[in-house]
């Protein structure tokens, strides 16, 4: 990967059968970020079984399982490639039992999202649910390109009516979520044949926008909160022999991660030293707000005491902390759970972490678009309904404001496997780490600094009020003794 570009995630969404790993597949084979003899075998594996659409497909999943056989690659994100402008991992979970986890790991992670579009789905974008697209504009998700698919298999071929037909009705349904169409590049495709992947094809003549690499290299640079505390999520933990030790695999979301520094995991509190960092499975000596990473542990630390979902910081500056309650802002999205009221425990996701909350009271019932309050402590929410309530977490979960991390500061609200709504942390009542996170001996150690203070600072005082009172000291021992010789000397006279 070149040095000194920006590292770029991207996730690429689309419903079932769109062409999301063909197109994938065929667009990293393209920029060289797969091996042409594997690409041979792989193809010609597929025309022996007449599954020759499926070959780049094919090639990502074989990819993928290379990387979970070696037990050293830990980079979860290993679809990797670069452009003129940015080098690119596409972010992918699909090891995750479930949908829910796999997008929002995605979402949490990209800087864009690529939307590929069945075109040859006479339903289309219309007649299927747009959960993964929302999912990612509310996870921060603000910048997509949309790949209308198939063009190859239109009718008739490369047809310019269908891909208005579906720019129209895709755009309604993004906008409904927030995006902004305009801002949106919608690329006609063909994932198999890959026309409009890198270069431009001839045939889709009508056709004058970008393709979609060079949409990719048009992708606004994020900005990167460098200058904020280390915030760190895992994501996983590994234990690796051979003398490696404990591995932890997250993204660095603000501040940065040194070599050598000493990081402490919230909501536990645990401490250890880091011994060395990779990016893309290379050592660096610090990684920055926006970095997939790796890094190895110093101290000897079981992996089970370490977990998806907490946060890693440096306790010299501005502690993550657990949180005992926190004030949020919900919309509820979804319909089918009725009305709920207060003491509903849902599962909220944001980040890595995922937990039961108790919605233990509803403050307010607000206009979900001038944030005006309606209506004081109502009974009951329902679907449309924007509030201010107060969460209590059923495990625990670090929780920060928007302000603070803005990750860990926003999360989707579901019951099981349904979406129910989204909110966003305002407010948070923290739990302090015990002896403000010092060690025992640490916290002895100061103790005597300050013990060695206080003499010093007293010493002199000390010694002039020994030295002043010696002589009174004195006057009276010795008139005791006097004393004491006259009642013996009394005692054997009598």
């Amino acid at each position: 990967m070149g040095k000194g570009k920006l590292h770029i995630n991207i996730l690429v969404m689309g419903h079932a059968e769109s062409g999301k790993s063909t197109t994938t597949g065929h667009l990293i084979y393209k920029l060289g970020g797969i091996d042409k003899r594997v690409m041979e075998r792989v193809e010609k594996e597929a025309a022996e079984m007449n599954k020759s659409s499926f070959k780049y497909a094919w090639v990502l999943d074989e990819l993928k399982a290379g990387s979970e056989r070696d037990i050293t690659n830990i980079d979860k994100a290993m679809w990797k490639f670069e452009t003129d402008e940015y080098n690119f991992t596409v972010t992918d979970a699909r090891g995750h039992p479930d949908f829910i986890n796999n997008i929002i790991t995605g979402a949490w992670q990209a800087d864009c999202a690529i939307l590929i579009v069945d075109s040859t789905n006479t339903g289309g974008f219309e007649v299927g649910t747009f959960e993964p697209e929302l999912l990612a504009y509310f996870l921060g998700v603000k910048q997509m390109i949309c790949c209308i698919n198939k063009m190859d298999a239109t009718t008739p071929i490369y047809s310019k009516g269908r891909y208005d037909e579906i720019v129209k009705s895709t755009s309604y349904y993004l906008k409904t979520i927030g995006y902004d169409p305009v801002k949106i590049r919608f690329v006609p495709i063909s994932g198999l044949e890959g026309d409009n992947l890198i270069e431009r094809s001839n045939n889709l003549p009508w056709y004058k926008g970008s393709t979609l690499l060079e949409a990719l290299d048009q992708i606004q640079k994020p900005k990167r909160p460098f200058d904020k505390p280390l915030r760190l999520p895992i994501q996983d933990v590994y234990k690796i022999d051979g003398g490696i030790g404990t591995v932890v695999v997250g993204r660095v979301e603000t501040g940065t991660l040194k070599a050598g520094m000493k990081v402490t995991f919230g909501p536990t509190g645990l401490t250890a030293k880091v011994k060395s960092i990779e990016i893309n499975q290379k050592a660096v000596e610090e990684a920055l707000a926006g970095d997939n990473v790796s890094f190895k542990l110093k101290k000897k630390i079981d992996p089970k005491d370490l977990r998806r979902g907490y946060v890693a910081f440096n306790f010299k500056d501005d502690p993550a902390k657990q949180a005992i309650s926190f004030t949020s802002q919900i919309i509820i999205t979804n319909h089918h759970v009725g009305q709920i009221s207060e003491g509903y425990t849902p599962i909220i996701d944001f980040c890595s972490c995922s937990g039961a909350v108790e919605i233990e009271k509803f403050h307010s019932k607000i206009d979900p678009t001038t944030g005006m309050e309606v209506e004081k402590e109502p009974e009951f929410l329902q679907k449309g309904d924007a509030a201010i309530v107060e969460m209590i977490p059923k495990k625990p979960m670090v929780v920060e404001t928007l302000g603070e991390c803005l990750p860990l500061g926003r999360f989707m609200i579901r019951d099981k496997e349904l979406i129910v709504g989204v909110g966003v942390v305002k407010s948070v009542e923290k739990k302090e780490y015990p002896n403000k996170g010092k060690s025992t001996k640490s916290a002895f150690m100061e103790g005597c600094k300050k013990f060695g203070a206080a003499m010093a600072n007293g010493g002199e005082k000390f010694w002039a009020a020994i030295a002043n009172g010696g002589k009174k000291f004195g006057n009276v021992l010795v008139n005791g003794f006097v004393a004491a010789g006259v009642q013996l000397a009394l005692h054997y006279i009598n």
